[in-house]
């Protein structure tokens, strides 16, 4: 990561045990505590982070990030290289797993393995036609909800919590993470709350060149993991992964939306372990 560029971090487990490194999607809060804890229970260093204009990490303008989604993917392989001299295993959740994946294919000397949580092969925006888009009701109902006061606490937790319900996931548990997530956050200003609570920065990065036709080649053990319920980015997006991925194993959560539920905690985190 380039020396003006802080990121925000927290440590489960023994550091001196092999790295597990959780790239928000786009907070650390991504990543549940119980999956975590599960991680370093099973002898894992376990490191999550935000990632640029999230969290304590270096928040300068979301609404014109002046870096590229291969900025995040380098400033991923600097964080492990900087935790450990071993290659670290490397998960990204959501916008995070786009992050991952450009990482692992411009680093790969930096990680040992690949974990890709609710996420897909293509970068925001437009899909590929072999790939299942957005679903389009769910999408409309989201965007039916009133944008909050993002300054204000409260109103920030109940749209979260509208939006969990939704797509299938917890609300009350959303609801907790949003309010954990702005006490977190740096500003109330309203583009750095938004920034946080929904990733709208990825919206307005450079993503360019496409990764997908790259993944044939990576050559790491790699989990990929997804919810059967998203209705964001369908579970047709996690198959493709790790169809495209050599040797990639499927974890598909029957009961899971866009979220990782704390109930699948020790399932995923012994499928990690297992790389």
């Amino acid at each position: 990561m380039s020396e003006d560029v802080e990121l925000g971090v927290e440590h489960f487990g023994d550091t001196a045990a092999p790295l597990v490194l959780l790239a928000g999607g786009p907070t650390m809060l991504s990543w549940p505590d119980p999956l975590c804890r599960a991680l370093a229970r099973g002898g894992r260093h376990v490191v999550r982070y935000d990632l640029r204009d999230c969290g304590t990490s270096t928040t300068v303008d979301p609404e014109a990030p002046a870096y590229t989604l291969r900025d995040l993917a380098a400033d991923a392989a600097s964080l492990a290289r900087e935790l450990d001299d071993r290659p670290a295993h490397l998960a990204g959740i959501g916008v995070g797993g786009m992050v991952a994946q450009v990482a692992a294919l411009d680093h790969p000397e930096a990680f040992s393995a690949l974990t890709l949580a609710g996420t897909r092969p293509v970068a925001p925006g437009p899909v590929d036609d072999d790939l299942p888009d957005h679903d389009a009701e769910t999408m409309e109902r989201q965007f039916a909800i009133p944008m909050p006061d993002w300054s204000d606490r409260g109103a920030v937790a109940r749209f979260a919590a509208a939006g969990a319900e939704i797509l299938g996931d917890d609300p009350e548990a959303a609801r907790a993470r949003a309010e954990r997530i702005f006490d977190r956050t740096p500003s109330t200003r309203p583009a750095v709350q938004m920034a946080n609570q929904l990733g709208m920065v990825f919206a307005r990065l450079d993503c360019a060149p496409r990764w997908r036709e790259r993944l044939p080649g990576l050559a790491m053990p790699t989990l990929v993991v997804h919810g059967r319920r998203d209705r964001f980015f369908p579970v047709g997006n996690g198959e493709a992964l790790a169809r495209e991925i050599p040797g990639a194993r499927l974890l598909v959560l029957e009961q899971a939306a866009t979220d990782l539920p704390d109930a699948a905690a020790d399932d995923v985190a012994a499928a990690m372990l297992a790389l």
